[in-house]
């Protein structure tokens, strides 16, 4: 291919080279022809030291080929913890003409903070499962263009956005799925008062009471379902806000509409707020312990032990009331020192006239006395 371009690009200014030296070769004819073939010949020289090591192909065609398309499920899927759930994928190309076995799957999950952490990535037959997620995750492989991941034994921490991308060489596309868990929101601070948790104090906090800090959406959600809470608390994002069913003067201005009240993002470290937590269906039961006396903090502690029980947590308290309908009367102590007690049928003597966890704060522990929540492990 070389050698033709070189002789359709030579014999030009051979040509028109001669048809100069019938002329009387002046100085400046000379000069002409000179430049007339140091510029067809350049281009040919260029062809030819690019063929040199390299295998040159020159593709000519009307329309592309090849496209990968991936396509996902609109909205979300929703589960619960401790369940399985798949995370639906597919892809095709247009037209079809791919070999499967060259395709490369990865799963991400994103956050708001524009990272992403491995999930699980497949080439062909070869697959991997990264972090948390191994020994969890699988493709469902139902079928050509099945990127689809199965997820089982779900954590309060699987909960956000996946992105599945399907690369085939220079080829690739992506699709979003954002997985949801059925759960509760609910307000905590701890015992040094409101207002005491930085960022990562706050995450601390969640987890300690087997939760997470709660995404906006979680908290909306909990919103459009009641939650009035009257102190500005972190979100997963680094946001503060608190939501407002019940407009009044302490909770901002009466004359404004219900809603989240969003003081922004605000500084990591140096600030300090309350925080929303988030939790899910649980691995077990609380229950209130019967007792023959009531019971300062240590006492109840050791009561559930002698049942080969935990104190129940404040995370557990509220799923079991959300998501089990816990309903008792009785005020009891929790893991953080707490005293609480769960209303699903509000009645005269048992607090307000709405659903909720009451709360006591956080009694002296060794003066008060109180009975206990437990928390029994599923096996």
């Amino acid at each position: 291919m070389v050698e033709i371009h070189l002789v359709s690009l030579i014999v030009p200014a051979v040509l028109l080279c001669l048809q100069l030296k019938g002329e009387m070769l002046s100085l400046r004819n000379w000069l002409c022809c000179h430049i007339i073939l140091l510029m067809f010949l350049s281009p040919a020289f260029s062809l030819m030291n690019n063929d040199i090591g390299t295998r040159q192909s020159v593709h000519v065609s009307g329309d592309e080929s090849g496209l990968v398309v991936v396509q996902t499920a609109p909205g979300k899927v929703l589960t619960h913890r401790g369940g399985s759930i798949i995370l639906p994928c597919r892809y095709h190309y247009e037209p079809e003409s791919q070999d499967p076995e060259k395709i490369r799957i990865k799963w991400t999950k994103e956050s708001d903070t524009l990272q992403s952490s491995d999930v699980f990535v497949a080439l062909g037959r070869i697959q991997k499962a990264f972090g948390i997620y191994k020994g969890r995750v699988w493709l469902q492989g139902d079928g050509d263009g099945d990127a689809s991941l199965i997820m089982q034994d779900v954590t309060l921490q699987d909960y956000g956005r996946y992105e599945c991308e399907v690369i085939d060489e220079l080829e690739d596309d992506t699709g979003i799925v954002k997985l949801n868990l059925e759960g509760v929101v609910f307000p905590y601070h701890p015992r040094l008062g409101r207002y005491t948790l930085n960022f990562e104090d706050a995450k601390k906090a969640c987890e300690e009471q087997d939760g997470i800090l709660a995404s906006y959406e979680q908290l909306h959600e909990a919103w459009l379902k009641g939650l009035d809470w009257c102190n500005a608390g972190w979100l997963d994002d680094g946001s503060v806000q608190y939501p407002i069913s019940k407009p009044r003067l302490q909770c901002g201005r009466s004359e404004q509409t219900a809603g989240i009240r969003n003081y922004g993002y605000r500084h990591k470290d140096d600030e300090r707020y309350d925080a929303f937590c988030f939790t899910s269906n649980l691995k077990g039961k609380v229950y209130f312990l019967r007792t023959y006396r009531k019971l300062n903090y240590v006492e109840a502690v050791k009561a559930c032990e002698k049942h080969g029980v935990t104190i129940a947590k404040v995370g557990q308290l509220y799923a079991a009331w959300k998501l089990q309908l816990l309903d008792r009367c009785q005020a009891g102590w929790l893991q953080d020192g707490s005293v609480r007690y769960p209303i699903v049928n509000p009645r005269d003597k048992c607090g307000s006239k709405e659903p909720g966890v009451r709360s006591f704060g956080f009694p002296d522990k060794k003066r008060r006395l109180y009975g206990v929540y437990c928390f029994k492990k599923k096996e």
